[in-house]
C-alpha cells in the first residue's frame, strides 16, 4: 500500500496551487478544516489548510495522523526572516522547530523550553529535508537549512527578530511549524516545514508580505511538487 502525504499550509494561497495538481480528489471536514484527498504524482496526498495559529496548526496536524492516516508531513508557506542574510524570495528548510513565545522564563527555564518535558526543539525528519535541498538545489533556489520558530504574533520589531536570533538561534519565524512539529514528534509520524521568506520581519512586513505573500507560495509550492515527484 502507497505512503499517505499530509501536505499543509496555513492560507489559502499556500495550499491552492497544490489542489489545482490534485486528481481524484474527493473532500471533508473535520473541526471546520476541509480536507481534501487525491494524488499528486502518483502518490495519495490530503492537502488542507490549517488557519493562521499554533492552536489551528496543532489540531488539523493531529485530525491528518488520526482520520487520515498520514505518514509523512510537509508543512509550506511564509514566514518573515531572522536570520541576517536571509532575503526575501529564500527559502528556509526545517532542521527544528521550536516556540519562541513559549517563555517560562520566571521559573528558570530558558525561553522557548516547554517544562518537564523530554524536548522541547523539534527536529525535521532527515530525508525529507535533503529531498527539500535537492529541490531547492535542482530548481535553482536559495535556500538554508536552519530553526523555524514559531509563536502566535505576527513578528514585526527589529529588537525582537534580532534576540529570536542571537538568543534562539532561529532562522525564519512564523505561526505555525513548531505545533505541527510536536504533533508530529508525539505521534512518531516524520515531518518537514518549508518556509518561503515574504517579509524580514522587521516592521516593513505592510510594504512586503501582500505583494511577496503570492510569489513565495508559488516557490514554496515548486519546492513541495519537486519532492512529490521524487519521493521513494
Amino acid at each position: 500500500m502507497s505512503r499517505i502525504y499530509g501536505l499543509m499550509g496555513a492560507m489559502d494561497e499556500e495550499i491552492e496551487l497544490l489542489l489545482s495538481a490534485m486528481t481524484d480528489v474527493s473532500t471533508s471536514i473535520k473541526a471546520g478544516i476541509t480536507y481534501t484527498t487525491g494524488n499528486i504524482h502518483g502518490h495519495q496526498v490530503v492537502v488542507c489548510k490549517s488557519g493562521v495559529g499554533k492552536v489551528n496548526a496543532a489540531v488539523t496536524t493531529q485530525i491528518l495522523i488520526d482520520r487520515f492516516g498520514v505518514e509523512q508531513i510537509i508543512f509550506t508557506g511564509v514566514a518573515g526572516a531572522v536570520q541576517p542574510d536571509l532575503n526575501i524570495g529564500d527559502m528556509v528548510i526545517s532542521s527544528t522547530c521550536m516556540q519562541h513565545d513559549m517563555d517560562v522564563t520566571p521559573l528558570g527555564f530558558a525561553k522557548g523550553i516547554i517544562p518537564y518535558q523530554e524536548t522541547s526543539e523539534f527536529a525535521a525528519d532527515p530525508g525529507l529535508v535533503r529531498l527539500a535541498e535537492q529541490a531547492c538545489q535542482s530548481l535553482g533556489d536559495r535556500y538554508i537549512v536552519g530553526k523555524v520558530l514559531s509563536g502566535d504574533q505576527f513578528v514585526a520589531s527589529r529588537e525582537l527578530v534580532t534576540a529570536l536570533h542571537q538568543e534562539m538561534g532561529g532562522a525564519c519565524t512564523e505561526m505555525e511549524g513548531a505545533a505541527v512539529a510536536q504533533t508530529a514528534h508525539m505521534n512518531g509520524v516524520p515531518f518537514v516545514v518549508l518556509r518561503s521568506m515574504s517579509d524580514k520581519a522587521d516592521g516593513s512586513a505592510h510594504v512586503n508580505f501582500a505583494e511577496f505573500a503570492v510569489k513565495a507560495s508559488h516557490r514554496s509550492h515548486r519546492i513541495v511538487e519537486y519532492m512529490l515527484g521524487h519521493l521513494d
